[in-house]
């Protein structure tokens, strides 16, 4: 007296079918609910493994599937997370780090120890540069902080700049501090640029990185 569907799992665009059995099973990676004419591929995110089958499965978390109409879903990638239903890897956060493939939130990435740092998206974490560091208070470490003016650091990896020296001085994001030009000195440990060096008095001299001027001699 009326047709009937085609059960969930099974399709036919056919109009002479008589049986259950005349409609098609959904191939893996595709999907067919009750009534259909077609099939349809599994979207990005989802998968169906088995012939026949009414919708298709969220991928699991720690996994993604960035196509349609698969039958499984890839493992996360290095440096992402994937929650459950991905259809993309998301990269850790700037600041954290991982190696891992099977990550499900941003949370398990790892956090960049104080002295290194790690952009979006890493896989490892990587030390400052000579000339900058980062700290346990900054709580982001997506970068480096260079040293300020009137600091210097020689090493990487570092959680802090050093004062500058005496009979030099340091510009900002210095790995070492220069001298104060001969002619010029200073006892400070502060200075960020040449001008900071105090020239020598007439009378006097300073050869290049000193700390005081030295008075002439006599017969100079």
């Amino acid at each position: 007296a009326a047709p009937l569907p085609c059960e969930g799992g099974s399709y036919s665009s056919a109009t002479d079918n008589d049986e259950p059995g005349d409609c098609t099973p959904a191939d893996p990676g595709s999907f067919a609910v009750t009534g259909s004419i077609e099939q349809t591929p599994c979207s990005p995110g989802t998968f169906s493994a088995l012939a026949g089958q009414s919708f298709c499965e969220k991928c699991p978390a720690g996994e993604y599937q960035d196509a349609i109409g698969t039958t499984e879903c890839k493992a996360c990638e290095k440096g992402s997370y994937c929650a459950a239903g991905a259809a993309a890897a998301l990269p850790c956060e700037a600041g954290s780090y991982s190696s891992a493939t099977n990550l499900t939130d941003a949370s398990e990435c790892t956090a960049a120890d104080p002295g290194y740092f790690a952009v979006t998206g890493s896989t490892q974490q990587m030390p400052c540069a000579k000339g900058s560091y980062t700290n346990a208070s900054m709580p982001v470490k997506g970068s480096c902080t260079l040293c300020a003016g009137g600091t210097y650091q020689h090493e990487s990896g570092q959680t802090a700049c050093k004062p500058c020296e005496q009979g030099r001085y340091c510009e900002p994001g210095a790995a070492a501090p220069l001298p104060c030009e001969g002619g010029s000195y200073s006892s400070a440990t502060d200075n960020d640029e040449p001008g900071d060096c105090t020239p020598a008095d007439p009378g006097s001299f300073a050869v290049t990185g000193s700390i005081e001027q030295t008075p002439c001699s006599p017969g100079t």
